[in-house]
């Protein structure tokens, strides 16, 4: 079967694989004390332009989303999300579970608005009845989005000046961070995005590495005994070594965002392919993510020697399908889906 079903179908990308290997005979200390995760830190605050920032390395992203959302906010406060945002829509209230209010905004292929952020958040403060409700502490984007889209660099910088006008953190969840940053429609780098958020995560699971994401507090301090607030959400693991050799690794020459290029150039062949073929897409994503209408009866033949995800109905006889690519995407593998089409 070919899959274009998701991003994490594969295992990790051959040079991590091969620094696992090369260091596993040394013996370290646990949770992520251990040499190469420090190696992995100072790579990343380089790349980040923050020598100081601190930084964890949690076990996956659900984790990940619920630790540092709990973390950061008092017991009171709210998180504000795109409803199409990951935290409000599949992550089984791992948010809400401790005790946090997902406040959706209305979505915009994906997006939150800034201008609607801002008006919310002038609503809310000219509310008499405020403090009857619960507070907004937070705002969470995801980039790239769940549409596989993009905040432009104008959009992200406003996001961020209404974030600080109302003292909010603004949070980016970098879960596919990688095959955002290297789309040609991105106007960005990291250390741009470092500067523009108080807290973000660059994903390993889903870019090359086995599982792990990486959680950077540059434009601010991590909450205090954040350590002990990943381990009680279960996402700190013993055998640390294992997430920081990882990042050792894609953040050695340039990897990370190599890879992470390749699959955006996949994704582009992917789109070619299905625009040469007369295929509609519901959105133009311009990352690894696409979503293409196709026909019931179609989509049921492929079904049979491709794997997909069947996202939401079209019409009576369509349905929006998402095939996306990786970095162990292949040539011959859209040389196949071509053939199957």
């Amino acid at each position: 079967m070919l899959s274009f079903e998701s991003d994490y179908n594969n295992g990790a990308h051959p040079d991590v694989l091969r620094y696992l290997l090369e260091t596993n005979d040394e013996q370290t200390p646990g949770y992520g004390f251990d040499r190469f995760s420090e190696c992995a830190r100072q790579k990343i605050r380089e790349a980040c332009g923050f020598p100081d920032a601190d930084i964890f390395f949690l076990s996956g992203g659900t984790q990940t989303n619920a630790t540092v959302i709990d973390g950061v906010l008092q017991s009171y406060e709210a998180v504000i999300s795109a409803e199409t945002g990951h935290i409000n829509v599949h992550e089984a209230t791992a948010v809400e579970a401790s005790g946090h209010k997902v406040i959706a905004l209305p979505s915009h292929d994906g997006k939150i608005a800034p201008e609607e952020l801002e008006k919310f958040m002038e609503n809310f403060t000219a509310d008499e009845n405020k403090d009857h409700c619960a507070q907004p502490g937070m705002v969470y984007i995801t980039f790239p989005t769940e549409l596989g889209t993009l905040y432009s660099r104008a959009e992200l910088d406003y996001i961020y000046k209404v974030c600080r006008r109302f003292e909010l953190p603004l949070f980016v969840d970098g879960a596919r961070l990688g095959y955002g940053l290297m789309s040609e429609e991105c106007g960005f780098d990291l250390k741009w995005l470092a500067a523009h958020c108080d807290v973000f995560y660059i994903g390993g699971t889903k870019v090359g590495a086995l599982c792990g994401e990486a959680v950077v507090f540059a434009n601010r301090k991590a909450p205090k005994h954040f350590f002990t607030i990943v381990k009680r959400h279960g996402a700190l693991m013993a055998k640390g070594r294992l997430i920081g050799a990882q990042f050792d690794a894609l953040f050695s020459d340039n990897l990370y965002f190599r890879i992470s290029r390749h699959a955006i150039e996949m994704a582009n062949r992917l789109k070619t392919i299905f625009r040469n073929k007369g295929y509609r897409f519901v959105l133009d994503s311009p990352t690894n993510q696409q979503f293409v209408v196709l026909d019931n009866t179609l989509m049921e033949r492929l079904g049979n020697t491709v794997l997909f995800s069947r996202w939401e109905p079209y019409s009576d006889t369509e349905t929006v399908c998402r095939f996306v690519t990786s970095w162990a995407t292949r040539a011959e593998d859209l040389d196949a889906l071509e053939k199957c089409l």
